[in-house]
């Protein structure tokens, strides 16, 4: 699924404020960025669109919940409002802004023994950028921050980044304690104390100036690079006012999911173990239809050769059951024998199938149909005549003034 990042910029939104963003084909690589206003920017069809939230607009809180404010899930029904009045009492005298004025979001799976980091933006300009984009025809289904406490490498490390233009360069770090933005200057970088094994990650146009301050080579990481990065952790700041709507979640997450099973590197080995399973199953049923096909044309060859074999006279096979009766009657006829579509034959066993039955005030038999006048032709008395005659090849139904049995000869 196509996956367009939109990176929103640190003034409020106007028709002709440029949005910086990432298109991706597959959430990992970057297909094209782009540099437009929110109404240009690309709408493919089924994209998922992704609000990055730049570093500069989001504090970071690390705070220790009252027992019990986590319980039920963090957005369970009645458990919404509650942890919001736990925020505001507990940043009230953290923040510089009024906590009404603020957004809030708690960071991804968080443990109810363990203190959880808080995320801390402006309310007001928030929506007024997802308003924005709304309104130019990109709703965004997820809001993610630039970057996040801890983002370091896989052990948990913190990383350092330095971004910018060479005369308004930053940097950036993330680790355990928060993320710290400073100019790029001398004393910055002596602040920071950057060990000498670890990685400077920059943007090209600030390379040169990032192994000057620390000393070391610089690994390139442009922009985009890094915020398509942001879209891979688990952080969603549509949360509380924002959240969305019990429906939307799931479908959210369902998306998510499939996307991710369909997309992940993790799962490549499920993806492939699915696929060999599904052709060897495609084997299996054309080799068990090959098989059952070649059963039966044997058997149809065997009825055929059973027929010829018996009746040499047989020469052209059509429908070998019916060749077959139609030849043993005639075998019958002529031995003197009465068959089965013979008047005194069918008499007998309507007989014995309704021996309750008045006798008929009229009997006519033409061609193997028996026509027997003046009986009882209820719907009753046919269906359980007829239930006692099928097993021996005949049917009953009603007829003018009677019932009318034939011989029923399945192919």
């Amino acid at each position: 699924m196509t996956t367009l990042i939109v990176t929103l910029s640190r003034e409020l939104p106007t028709a002709a404020t440029l949005c910086e963003g990432v298109l991706s084909a597959d959430g990992r690589t970057v297909l094209r960025t782009v540099e437009a206003p929110a109404t240009l920017l690309p709408a493919a069809s089924g994209a998922e669109i992704v609000a990055v939230v730049p570093a500069c607009r989001l504090s970071w809180h690390r705070l220790a919940l009252p027992k019990g404010a986590l319980k039920g899930g963090v957005f369970h029904e009645g458990n919404s409002g509650r942890l919001r009045a736990v925020l505001d009492g507990l940043l009230e005298d953290s923040v510089l802004d009024e906590t009404s004025q603020l957004h809030f979001a708690i960071e991804p799976h968080p443990r109810t023994d363990e203190p959880v980091w808080i995320a801390a933006c402006d309310r007001a300009w928030l929506d007024s950028w997802l308003a924005a984009l709304a309104q130019a025809g990109r709703p965004v289904a997820r809001i993610v921050p630039e970057l996040t406490p801890g983002a370091g490498d896989a052990s948990g490390n913190s990383s350092l980044y330095i971004t910018g233009t060479p005369d308004h360069a930053q940097l950036m770090r993330t680790g355990p304690d928060g993320v710290t933005l400073l100019p790029l200057s001398v004393a910055t970088a002596a602040l920071i104390a950057w060990p000498e094994e670890a990685e400077v990650l920059a943007e090209p146009g600030v390379a040169a100036l990032a192994e000057h301050f620390f000393n070391r080579p610089a690994t390139l990481q442009t922009a985009p690079e890094r915020w398509l990065a942001a879209t891979q952790s688990g952080w969603d700041l549509a949360q509380f006012d924002l959240r969305y709507t019990r429906g939307t979640r799931t479908r959210k997450h369902v998306s998510a999911m499939v996307s991710s099973l369909f997309r992940a590197p993790r799962w490549r080995a499920a993806r492939w173990a699915a696929a060999l399973l599904v052709g060897v199953n495609l084997v299996g049923l054309q080799a068990w239809a090959w098989k059952e096909q070649s059963a039966l044309a044997a058997q149809r060859a065997a009825i055929r050769d059973t027929l010829t074999s018996t009746f040499p006279e047989v020469r052209v096979v059509v429908d070998a059951p019916l060749q077959m009766a139609r030849a043993v009657a005639d075998l019958q006829r002529r031995n003197g024998a009465a068959s089965s579509a013979d008047l005194e034959t069918m008499l007998a066993n309507f007989q014995a199938a309704a021996p309750n039955l008045p006798a008929p005030s009229a009997i006519d038999f033409i061609a193997g149909e028996l026509r027997l006048k003046g009986l009882d032709a209820s719907s009753a008395v046919v269906a359980d005549i007829s239930a006692r005659l099928r097993p021996q090849g005949y049917s009953v139904r009603p007829d003018a003034g009677g019932l009318l049995m034939k011989e029923e000869r399945l192919p």
